[in-house]
């Protein structure tokens, strides 16, 4: 027999061969998520914000470390702020100056010894001081990171004793208290859907389920995928709930 015509005799067995093994990999959600008309959910924090650098300068030791519970106007990091303290020091001299000058052209126009614009600049120099040292203040205050409300450091950025310039972040900080959760159900089910409605939020990673209630609707929906956003609260605080986790939510009607 040629050659090739043993090529062309080859050549369906190969497929055969090959066909059982791409079925075998089509990918399978856990959790039940393959469920039609399931609802996915996402668990959020009340507030998170990344903490940035509100100047150039030098950190010191970091106050805060991954997964730490900090209370609210903590500091979590210093800056060195030798030369910051400086000027704030120069400036409260020189307002003290100026405070002095227009008080001694108070007394001397008394005196008829200097003219009412001699002591209106004088009072114009102290005015300028005093925003001088306001200024001088706000930016000792950048030395300082505070944490604008209580929570929990989800990402430490920077490490201790680096240069840093003003807007690098510095830390992810997210809220305590009971979590918020986001979804996105069918427009078709916009005109049943109201605040304070019930549902059931199941998460995937406790295999629990959790009462929650509808929190907040989107005034817009999105065009493309014909949904409408929605936040729910859950019922009560959860320890064992952290933002970021997942699950899927029903309504008790089964309206999805």
């Amino acid at each position: 027999m040629p050659r090739t015509s043993r090529r062309f005799m080859m050549l369906p067995l190969l497929l055969v061969l090959t066909t059982p093994a791409t079925q075998a990999e089509e990918p399978t959600l856990p959790g039940g998520m393959e469920e039609p008309g399931a609802i996915r959910v996402l668990l959020a924090a009340d507030l998170e914000t990344t903490l940035s650098s509100q100047m150039n300068g030098t950190l010191g030791e970091l106050r805060a470390a991954l997964g730490q519970t900090v209370a609210k106007n903590a500091v979590l990091a210093q800056f060195n702020c030798t030369e910051a303290q400086a000027r704030a020091r120069v400036a409260d001299s020189e307002l003290t100056m100026a405070r002095q000058n227009l008080e001694a052209k108070r007394n001397l126009r008394k005196l008829d010894a200097v003219g009412d614009l001699e002591v209106a600049m004088a009072n114009t120099e102290v005015r300028k001081t005093e925003g001088a040292r306001a200024l001088a203040q706000a930016q000792a205050g950048y030395c300082n990171v505070v944490a604008p409300f209580a929570g929990r450091v989800a990402k430490v950025h920077a490490k201790p004793y680096q240069t840093v310039n003003a807007g690098t972040p510095l830390f992810d900080l997210v809220s305590t208290g009971a979590l918020k959760v986001r979804l996105n159900v069918p427009s078709r089910l916009l005109q049943g859907l109201k605040v304070d409605m019930p549902l059931e939020v199941s998460i995937l990673e406790t295999g629990k389920t959790y009462p929650a209630r509808i929190s907040a609707i989107n005034s817009r929906v999105d065009a493309v995928a014909q949904t409408v956003e929605l936040e729910a609260r859950l019922d009560a605080e959860h320890p064992e709930l952290i933002a970021g986790m997942t699950g899927t939510a029903r309504f008790p009607d089964d309206r999805q």
